[in-house]
């Protein structure tokens, strides 16, 4: 039996955001996979017996059901002592990329491409105002990456794999990559680190509705 069970499903870019830890990581876990699209999470014995409020990842450890990336990864880092921080400062920092990436980063995006790129709705004033916010989100990522080759102390830490939950999804989004110079860079590096996988190889489930 593994130590770690990922509740997650191959599309899900904040399951995608604690996978890629484990296997970067190396640590012995297993996928557990969450029909999401089928309404799994929707049904009362599942959020009774995984997660109330609905939403995955869950990480299962010693007994323990946690949910919410963030949370996930910030006990992963203390759990294992890899890609956390070396002292407070660097928490602070960390924490304050995590929840920029939960806010305005992912957040944007991530239904950005739900509607324009998996759902398909074509160009609606949602999507452009959702581009509109992903964009400037991106920008500024961009801009700090323009000066480090990670987000903090200048090697990989939790934040740069929250924020990688949703850069290599494949669908569509009308996002102008190509302006994002220092951000394809940086997803060059972590593509680099030993134990990466795309999210369509490490997490199961269809990749189309």
């Amino acid at each position: 039996m593994s130590e770690f069970k990922l509740h997650c499903f191959a599309m899900s870019g904040n399951s995608y955001k604690v996978a890629l830890f484990l296997a970067l990581a190396e640590e012995d876990w297993e996928p557990v996979f969450v029909d999401y699209f089928g309404g799994q999470t929707h049904q009362e014995q599942w959020r009774q017996e995984v997660n109330e409020v609905g939403e995955v990842p869950v990480l299962e450890h010693k007994g323990t059901k946690l949910s919410q990336s963030a949370l996930i990864l910030d006990y992963l880092a203390e759990t294992t002592g890899k890609f956390g921080p070396n002292n407070p400062e660097e928490r602070q920092e960390i924490w304050r990329w995590m929840l920029f990436d939960n806010h305005k980063f992912t957040s944007y995006y991530a239904t950005l491409r739900f509607l324009y790129g998996i759902k398909q709705t074509g160009e609606t004033p949602v999507t452009a105002f959702l581009r509109e916010r992903a964009i400037a989100a991106y920008r500024i990522v961009d801009d700090h990456l323009r000066k480090t080759p990670f987000l903090v102390a200048g090697r990989p830490t939790i934040a740069d794999l929250s924020l990688a939950g949703y850069v290599y999804m494949p669908e569509e989004t009308g996002m102008p990559e190509s302006e994002f110079s220092h951000i394809a860079k940086w997803k060059d590096r972590i593509r680099n680190l030993s134990g990466w996988r795309h999210p369509y190889d490490l997490m199961p489930g269809s990749t189309s509705l």
